[in-house]
């Protein structure tokens, strides 16, 4: 049985979960939050999560919202989330996944996709390139703190 993408579904959140916080937060975050994030969001057309299977076990993931660019009535993506377990990184489930939110994009009218993504991570950064995205500026962000 070959590797098959799909959206999330509720039986997925805990593997998602521990995927997240190994592969793409370092154990930096607990992830206490990823369920009720997925509970919130499931039904909200802006979000759109796939994950990657093999014999119903998550390899990886790959999450984007929706929104509209300032002053532009033309719909774009950002990849807010994409992370590929170890083992399984450089065998093409990336790129599957990225393919997947593409095919997503296109049949949703969506012009653009963007990402961010941590320097450190090159195997993510390669996969990008690899599938045409191209470095077009530098991200600032700044946490503010409630």
């Amino acid at each position: 049985m070959g590797i098959i993408i799909r959206e999330i579904e509720e039986k997925d959140y805990p593997e998602v979960t521990e995927l997240l916080v190994n592969e793409l937060w370092n154990n930096k975050v607990n992830g206490d939050y990823v369920i009720p994030f997925f509970d919130r969001v499931k039904n909200d057309r802006d979000y759109i999560t796939f994950v990657a299977l093999l014999d119903n076990n998550v390899l990886g993931l790959i999450s984007a919202v929706t929104f509209l660019w300032a002053g532009s009535e033309k719909k774009h993506m950002l990849i807010q989330g994409f992370a590929v377990k170890n083992e399984h990184q450089n065998k093409g489930v990336g790129t599957k996944l990225l393919l997947q939110i593409e095919n997503y994009a296109k049949s949703q009218g969506i012009i653009g996709i963007g990402l961010c993504s941590d320097l450190k991570r090159t195997a993510a950064l390669t996969c990008f390139e690899k599938n045409g995205y191209s470095k077009i500026t530098q991200y600032f962000g700044k946490y503010i703190s409630s």
